[in-house]
């Protein structure tokens, strides 16, 4: 059984980076690139390059969360489930969400392949994937601190319970998805402001299930 464990745990990161690959490209590339582009050039990149890009990004974010599933119904069974596998968990399911509920519907609009009003789409797909780079960075760390950080006594949840760190890291987390269903992008609208509040909310969540 653990090398079933561990190639699912290998199809899990290749279907990652797949994803999350794809979303740094949108985030920090292919949105700058729309703000220059000359109309002719812009118009072949969404009729040709855009929808390729979003086929590998939403089915590498879908097949990154049934892999995930698979392994956290696995670590559970294993009595393995820790601080940092639930708010991993958590992230990604949310950042999955985010892709197949908000972002990819919004982003047919945008690229006229559905019905809707362009105006309304672009900012509700541009916030969702912003946080989806906010998340991206804690959900990685917590996806590396499970095995290495998460297997003493203090973070293991089925001997410790669920830890105030925990409880604190999952409220911030849900208030933040609540943001990109309803707020607005705040700090982190420019590259340089995700990629600072995406490390800072790692720092914060790493120290809050540290010391709490």
């Amino acid at each position: 059984m653990e090398i079933v464990d561990f190639l699912f745990r290998w199809v899990h990161m290749l279907f990652g980076i797949a994803w999350i690959g794809m979303l740094y490209y949108f985030n920090f590339i292919q949105t700058e690139y729309f703000k220059e582009a000359d109309p002719v050039a812009l118009a072949d990149v969404k009729a040709k390059l855009a929808p390729r890009a979003l086929w590998w990004f939403r089915w590498g974010a879908m097949f990154t969360f049934i892999t995930g599933v698979i392994l956290l119904v696995g670590t559970y069974h294993g009595s393995l489930l820790n601080d940092y596998v639930l708010l991993g968990a958590l992230l990604g399911t949310f950042m999955f969400l985010n892709v197949w509920l908000i972002i990819w519907p919004n982003q047919k609009v945008v690229l006229g392949l559905a019905e809707g009003d362009v105006a309304s789409a672009a900012p509700k797909a541009a916030l969702a994937s912003r946080t989806n780079v906010l998340f991206s960075g804690p959900m990685a760390f917590c996806m590396l601190a499970s095995p290495h950080l998460g297997y003493s006594a203090d973070y293991l949840v089925a001997a410790s319970g669920a830890g105030l760190g925990l409880w604190l890291s999952l409220g911030l987390t849900l208030l933040l998805e609540i943001n990109a269903l309803f707020g607005k992008p705040g700090p982190i609208a420019s590259i340089r402001g995700v990629i600072h509040m995406s490390l800072a909310l790692t720092a914060v969540f790493f120290l809050l299930n540290l010391y709490l």
